[in-house]
């Protein structure tokens, strides 16, 4: 649409209204450009000469103070403080400026300012997962633990990610697992697992124990791998009548069926009718290479499969596994069998088990025959007594490297029916 214009009077009036306006737009923009320069510089006294540019940019004083707080080389708190409260005046509807000038008054020590900044920051953004988190943290260092750990708590329904760090920061506030679990944590089975392995990494088997029942209680389904790290500390710390009831208990809410081992054997899953669980108190297996695992029929009377083992022939194969730890008691007798078979095992280095303590490097060990070569199916047995400080025992399929110049392994092992019982009789020397 054009506009009429009678003189060329109006026409130059009109260019010379638009180019002030231009004008005036530039030199805005460029003082906004170079106070943002300035706010990005390595230098205090630039930062200020920006923020002060643009003394209604909330962003800049915040900014400024924060470099005065966090400068570890020269610090200044109260110019901080000065320039927080700038940022606040200027846009008092900011929940991080708020957080900021918080966290100045805290370092300086007015803590009863700090907990009313972080009141107007609730008040800004009431359900700001970031505001509950810091202001939590706060009453925590104040000892003021229930309403700190209220904070926190609501801090972790908005942002589940903040869970390990409200595990361990709870944790070493206030050492009660009770009010971790009572008060901190979503009763949910992800914060559970998170507390599970916070306390198995730092060696809480008890603290654990507290967490894996209400993990139970519950009721829900659970992945049995999730449970291994815990079990990894109930074996260190020899805990295992622990173990075995955590176990039968993670079988179940895993979906996996358990039916006790015949005879009053210690050993899970000896006949391989279920797949290897790689944790926990079942069988282990990871890749060996030149190596190939898998399940045949067992022989009547033998147990449901077995497992047989292909050695490529490539390499001088150290072999440790399967292996399972079994729970034992103390000083006591144990009888162990099973059923292997070769077929073409090559070296003078065999197949054979060892049943060992993992934790006491000198107590005393079972090593079955070394059945190189073919054989047919040939039930290993022997005796191992536990010492007075022995919880935990593993079975392992075992094999040195050779030591001949043609040292590659190459051959099929089959195992099945494998147990470990308890022998009735007084501790004694064990039989070879």
């Amino acid at each position: 649409m054009e506009l009429p214009f009678e003189s060329a009077a109006q026409k130059r009036a009109l260019l010379l209204a638009a180019l002030a306006v231009l004008a005036l737009l530039s030199f805005q923009s460029g003082r906004m450009w170079l106070a943002d320069h300035r706010l990005h510089s390595d230098h205090i006294e630039v930062m200020k000469r920006g923020a002060a540019l643009e003394p209604g940019y909330a962003e800049g004083w915040d900014r400024v103070g924060h470099r005065q707080q966090w400068d570890l080389e020269n610090p200044d708190l109260e110019g901080a403080l000065a320039n927080y409260r700038r940022a606040v005046q200027v846009n008092p509807l900011s929940a991080h400026y708020w957080m900021d000038l918080a966290s100045a008054q805290e370092a300086v020590g007015d803590t009863k300012q700090a907990r009313e900044a972080f009141e107007r920051a609730r008040n800004v953004y009431p359900t700001s997962a970031e505001v509950e988190w810091n202001y939590g943290n706060l009453l925590l260092r104040q000892e003021d633990y229930s309403e700190g750990f209220a904070q926190i708590h609501s801090a972790l329904i908005g942002n589940p990610q903040l869970l390990p760090l409200a595990i361990s920061r709870t944790w070493r506030a206030n050492r009660d697992v009770n009010l971790l679990l009572d008060q901190v944590l979503p009763a949910n089975v992800d914060a559970y697992i998170e507390a599970l392995d916070f306390f198995a990494a730092n060696r809480q088997a008890d603290a654990g124990m507290e967490v894996w029942k209400r993990l139970i209680g519950l009721g829900k389904p659970l992945a049995l791998p999730r449970t291994f790290p815990f079990f990894e500390d109930l074996i260190a710390e020899e805990r295992g009548a622990d173990a075995v009831r955590v176990w039968k208990e993670a079988l179940a809410a895993a979906g996996i069926p358990h039916n006790e081992p015949a005879g009053g054997s210690v050993v899970f899953n000896g006949d391989f009718s279920h797949e290897f669980e790689n944790g926990g108190l079942g069988w282990r297996w990871s890749v060996l290479p030149g190596v190939a695992i898998d399940f045949d029929a067992a022989p009547p009377g033998f147990g449901a499969r077995s497992v047989r083992i292909d050695f490529g022939g490539g390499r001088n194969t150290e072999v440790f596994q399967p292996a399972q730890f079994v729970a034992v008691e103390p000083s006591r007798r144990y009888r162990f069998h099973a059923r292997i078979r070769t077929e073409g095992i090559t070296t003078e280095s065999g197949m054979r088990f060892l049943v060992f303590d993992p934790h006491q490097p000198k107590a005393e060990r079972l090593l079955t025959e070394n059945l190189a070569g073919s054989h047919p199916w040939t039930a290993v047995e022997g005796d191992i007594a536990t010492g007075r400080e022995t919880h935990f025992l593993c079975i392992q399929l075992n094999r040195n490297p050779s030591r001949l110049f043609d040292n590659k392994l190459s051959g099929t092992v089959w195992l099945t029916d494998i147990s470990l019982v308890p022998a009735p009789a007084e501790i004694g020397q064990p039989t070879r």
